[in-house]
């Protein structure tokens, strides 16, 4: 069974397409230095989950930003480079700029004449000339190392908002979007000084969340999870045509839950099961389509959603499990739509059944089932209403602990599982480093918007535009949603995830808000669309990186993936257009959570003909085009929509019943 650590072809496809930026191949001594820096700082959140300091959780934040600020510098080159095979250590220009950001980022709290964190704070509005100098170059500091690794796109954004924020007050004031100004100390207070800014919600959702999920990822990760995840989910589907595509799902879904990226996930993935997709005779873009869906499926699904979900309960001042019970019933027809698209492509294409001997399901599952002994515990716990950072330590602990007694049956030395646990520790914090450069990043945008209220304005403006096309209330939210997850699709072809659902929450957020659509439906909606970017086209991360993997078309590649994931892409407007979109969030009684499943469900049966082209043999596109309305009226959760959705599907039905019985075709076996 091939090993699910990364091969180096297979960690090279990941730096060049992964929406992060590639890392660099450190040698010994610098490795080293940023190990035991991660190794301290994971010791530190670690220590503030049960023993947070007294000072308050803005003191913690400026600790953790700068201790994670400059080893970003060291880990990340200023520009990418196609050969990631040799060392390429940090330059002059790196260490000054990481001893900068360590100097830059603990100022407020530096026991330097005049300094302290209490009277940095007493400071607030009044900053001193030192501080300001001190805000701006860590500013620069943080555009820096969101540019190093995410790329451009996001650090401009950044500025842009800033020049705003500036320039604002020389606009027209009859334009909407002109405000009174901010002179430069007042935005540096804003974004050092406040509870805000650097050290808003983007930041305390990846200290005080992200980095402990990171860290149980990389735990669980060097216990032999990975692996046994794919031994496990090769071992239990039998011998069929179906089966390999069954076994590539269901391998994203689990090693989801120790990568955290979707372009990763999909590429580990494909290093594994590409040689069993060729076997069976998939073509290169539907195999490569296959791995970008799976793996953008695996930060989709709970337990282990991808970053937003933190920023989601943080923002809505809910429960974290809360989010995970909303995401179920959208996770369920996810992966619908993809295993009918399996099943479907396998007797297009005629998929050969390929051998996948690696031993039975139950005596892997007896041997290495206590893998998901962890991922269950974080469930329990966050229903024994237990916080999530304290779930997720307690996982952590378990997983490690498991571990040693794996290590100890085979009579390893302990010191080895020691070093490997703390090797662990230091990839957790280490493989969080861009999502903590980029939630740096994201407040200086949520800053900017809060204190010149442009998010009011750009929601009011997308709402006007909707109504100047109609004045109907439901077209008016129709095409609000419309606009609103176009947006954020192009938004997310530029920044990473995590930004993009920022940005788009507290701009189209309240858009949503003023059509009439609650707090969980637009915070999922939005969600859904930022982390279904990774495969939308032109760009789609994860299909090009799937694409490298198979060798095939990058185009072909992309439209396949976007098949695969259609509905993922409807669904989430099911559950913003109708009061009854809200049982797919699992928010109304049981019977109605039922039937909008039950019809939902159907839905994404007759998209998947529309994509796959096959049921029970060739679908003409007559039958498709039919189907289309179908799965819209179906989507549009109201008892008249229904009937007209079942009404076309009957109608669809027959009409290939009686073009199939004409011209009867053989499926391939």
């Amino acid at each position: 069974m091939a090993e699910t650590v990364k091969s180096p072809e297979t960690a090279d496809v990941v730096a060049v397409q992964d929406e992060e930026r590639p890392a660099r191949q450190l040698s010994r001594r610098p490795d080293l230095l940023v190990g035991v820096v991660c190794f301290a700082v994971s010791l530190l959140v670690l220590k503030q989950v049960f023993f947070p300091f007294a000072q308050g959780v803005q003191y913690y934040l400026v600790i953790f930003l700068g201790c994670t600020l400059p080893a970003v510098f060291l880990c990340y080159r200023p520009r990418s480079r196609k050969d990631t095979s040799e060392t390429d250590d940090p330059g002059v220009l790196d260490w000054v700029l990481a001893v900068s950001a360590l100097l830059t980022g603990l100022y407020p709290v530096l026991p330097i004449p005049g300094g302290g964190f209490d009277e940095f704070l007493d400071r607030q509005g009044i900053l001193s000339t030192m501080d300001i100098v001190a805000g701006a170059l860590l500013l620069l500091l943080v555009l820096e190392a969101t540019r190093r690794t995410t790329g451009l796109v996001l650090p401009l954004v950044c500025v842009a908002f800033l020049a705003y924020a500036y320039y604002g007050g020389f606009l027209p004031q009859s334009w909407g979007v002109a405000h009174a100004g901010i002179d430069f100390g007042q935005i540096v207070n804003a974004l050092y000084n406040d509870a805000s800014g650097f050290y808003g919600t983007p930041l305390d959702v990846a200290a005080s969340y992200i980095v402990l999920f990171t860290i149980y990822g990389a735990v669980l990760n060097a216990s032999g999870a990975g692996q046994f995840f794919v031994e496990f989910s090769f071992a239990l589907f039998k011998r069929s045509r179906t089966a390999p595509g069954r076994t590539t799902v269901l391998s994203g879904f689990l090693l989801g839950t120790v990568s955290g990226s979707g372009t990763a996930t999909a590429v580990s993935l494909g290093s594994i099961t590409w040689p069993i997709l060729r076997k069976a005779g998939y073509p290169k873009e539907n195999a490569g389509g296959l791995l970008a869906a799976s793996g953008i499926g695996a930060i989709l699904s709970p337990p282990t959603l991808g970053a937003a979900a933190f920023i989601i309960a943080e923002y809505l001042q809910t429960e974290y499990l809360t989010v995970l019970v909303w995401a179920i019933v959208p996770t369920l027809l996810y992966y619908l739509g993809i295993v009918l698209a399996v099943e479907a492509d396998a007797r297009r294409f005629g998929a050969k059944a390929v051998e996948m001997a690696h031993g039975k399901a139950g005596k892997l599952l007896l041997r290495g089932g206590y893998h998901f002994l962890s991922l269950a515990i974080i469930v329990v716990f966050l229903a024994l209403d237990i916080p999530p950072f304290a779930a997720v330590v307690y996982a952590t602990g378990v997983a490690a602990l498991f571990a040693l007694i794996a290590r100890l049956t085979r009579r390893e030395p302990v010191k080895d599982w020691l070093k490997d646990m703390g090797v662990a520790l230091a990839l957790g914090v280490r493989g969080a480093l861009p999502v903590i450069a980029v939630c740096a990043a994201a407040g200086i945008i949520t800053s900017t918007i809060t204190k010149t209220g442009l998010g009011q304005v750009l929601a009011d403006a997308l709402v006007q535009a909707a109504q100047a096309i109609s004045s109907n209330p439901t077209a008016v939210l129709v095409l609000t949603v419309l606009f609103s997850a176009v947006a954020v699709g192009v938004l997310g072809l530029a920044v990473p995830v995590t930004a993009s659902f920022i940005i788009a929450w507290v701009v189209l957020g309240p858009a949503l808000a003023d059509v009439g659509v609650a707090d969980a439906e637009r915070a999922m909606f939005i969600f859904y669309y930022a982390v279904l970017s990774e495969v939308t086209p032109p760009t789609a991360l994860a299909a090009v990186a799937a694409a490298a993997i198979t060798g095939g078309s990058v185009i072909g590649t992309m439209w396949q993936a976007w098949k695969y994931t259609l509905p993922a892409f409807l669904v989430p407007i099911a559950f913003v257009l109708t009061d009854n979109g809200s049982a797919l969030l699992l928010q109304a009684d049981f019977l109605t959570v039922l039937w909008v499943a039950v019809v939902s469900a159907l839905a994404v049966a007759v998209l998947a003909v529309v994509t796959g082209g096959w049921a029970a043999g060739p679908v003409r596109w007559q039958v498709r085009a039919l189907c289309v309305p179908a799965a819209v009226c179906l989507l549009y959760l109201e008892p008249i929509a229904i009937a007209v959705g079942v009404g076309l599907c009957l109608v669809a039905a027959i009409a290939h019943v009686v073009w199939r019985e004409k011209q009867p075709v053989r499926e391939a076996v």
